[in-house]
């Protein structure tokens, strides 16, 4: 992916994404309001949230030691992945003793994360995605641009040709006279999806918590398709972030009040799931847990950094965010995108590492409504200048960029009265010069001196260059010049 302004300026000339966009963000933003508008306790959730997850950050390995022992007293066999490579190594070795070639999917970030379908479609293994947003991503052949809804930036005229274009490959065809009214939609997906419901003898899933002192996986979502996944195949592998963890079953409760009205507007979950270990005849006879670290710990070293990992994908800083309401999610090159994806992935990364990453933190007008949305508080402004700063701080090595040089010969300029007197005589001459060659070339005259191929272009793409002045303050004080 190139870097953020590239992908951007790309993402800016698309007039129907950005309809897309504006009118998805405006209604999700618009039901969070009112369900939140409802709890007048809600700043007392935010705090209480964020304090859990900070104390258990601060004690997540205790709690990760814990949430194992809870497992495997269960049944559940734990495997622990330093990177993506381990985790997708642990889950297609799985798929392999069991002879499986296709397993079906609960909509899970870090699976995407990872890489997961397409490190299993190496090793000639199909994942289905079961979720209809992520549905539609895979058969579109595309990527998804939302934490929460994938396809947000496709309408419903998209979702129907997708659909009658690239089910039949996939399994179930579309119907032949499926219209694009969001009902049909939807009963062409449950056809599609049900054989392979049915057929699936291994599913993947995530966790949006787990429970450490029960090793209670949770999963909340709003169709029914985990549920399908969670329950019906014989064998269960669920992929889980370290920092997903949370302590007990009360601390769980004061999540359950938060994430569904942040993310979907709605006052509870349509559907949460709760799997504790094995229960013989009910359910997957085998589960797995894969324990992933993937950067988190890089991230949890970083003091200003760590609170990225509060984090309960929520979405809410997203439907917020003016940036990301403008350019979609595609543009942050990552399964993260939006406000939290441009702290989250160069703290997972690594700064220096890749332009495209180091540019993710500047994506921001830093206007702080990502914070105030935030139910675990967030401050994500603050760690998006603490990373600009570690951004700049790795790339001191090597030969000076224009900026670094023009801050510099202005440091050097100002430092001095005499220099600074010299420089101002300089831009006078400069004015006047600038002047009779804008009336002559530029449209507008000097008012164009903006557009002119300045060093620094990226400051002055949006922003106009003022013609420096024919005479300064101090000449014109010195003259008599009075108010």
């Amino acid at each position: 992916m190139p870097a953020f302004p590239v992908a951007a300026r790309e993402a800016l000339a698309d007039s129907q994404l950005r309809r897309n966009l504006e009118h998805a963000t405006h209604t999700i933003r618009a039901k969070r309001a009112a369900v939140v508008g409802e709890v007048d306790e809600w700043e007392e959730l935010r705090l209480a949230g964020a304090a859990i997850k900070d104390n258990t950050l601060l004690h997540l390995d205790e709690y990760l030691l814990q949430l194992e022992e809870s497992l495997q007293a269960r049944g559940v066999t734990v495997h622990w992945a330093r990177d993506a490579r381990e985790a997708c190594d642990v889950v297609a070795r799985i798929a392999q003793t069991h002879g499986v070639d296709e397993i079906v999917k609960v909509k899970s970030m870090v699976t995407q994360e990872i890489g997961l379908n397409e490190a299993l479609a190496a090793q000639g293994i199909v994942a289905w995605e079961t979720d209809l947003a992520e549905l539609i991503v895979q058969l579109g052949d595309d990527l998804p641009s939302h934490i929460l809804v994938p396809a947000i930036h496709r309408n419903r005229a998209e979702i129907r040709e997708i659909f009658r274009r690239r089910m039949a490959a996939a399994g179930r065809p579309a119907p032949e006279n499926l219209s694009d009214e969001p009902a049909e939609l939807a009963a062409a997906a449950r056809l599609h999806l049900r054989e392979k419901f049915l057929r699936a003898k291994m599913a993947v899933s995530g966790a949006n918590f787990a429970v450490a002192e029960s090793g209670t996986l949770v999963v909340v979502e709003s169709e029914g398709n985990g549920r399908m996944c969670l329950t019906l195949p014989e064998v269960l592998v669920s992929v889980v972030g370290i920092e997903k963890v949370v302590p007990t079953f009360a601390d769980l409760d004061v999540f359950l009040q938060l994430l569904p009205r942040s993310s979907t507007g709605e006052r509870m979950n349509p559907y949460t799931s709760t799997w504790t270990g094995i229960a013989p005849g009910d359910g997957p006879q085998e589960m797995h847990v894969v324990l992933l670290d993937n950067g988190r710990t890089r991230a949890l070293a970083d003091d200003v950094g760590r609170q990225a990992l509060r984090c309960i994908r929520c979405s809410a800083c997203l439907n917020v965010c003016p940036v990301y309401e403008r350019t979609g999610g595609h543009a942050y090159g990552s399964v993260y995108p939006g406000p939290i994806g441009a702290i989250l992935n160069p703290l997972l990364k690594g700064v220096g590492v890749d332009e495209q990453t180091d540019s993710l933190p500047y994506a921001s007008s830093l206007c702080g409504a990502c914070f105030d949305a935030c139910p675990v508080r967030i401050d994500i402004p603050e760690v998006l200048v603490h990373l600009r700063t570690k951004v700049v701080d790795a790339h001191r090595e090597g030969p000076p960029k224009a900026e670094a040089v023009a801050m510099k010969s202005a440091s050097w300029v100002l430092s001095d009265a005499r220099r600074l007197g010299f420089a101002e005589r300089g831009l006078g001459v400069a004015s006047k010069v600038l002047d009779r060659v804008g009336r002559r070339v530029l449209p507008g005259g000097r008012r164009a001196l903006g557009r002119l191929p300045w060093p620094g272009s990226l400051w002055t793409n949006a922003r106009d260059v003022p013609a420096p002045p024919a005479e300064s303050f101090r000449a014109w004080w010195r003259k008599g010049g009075r108010p």
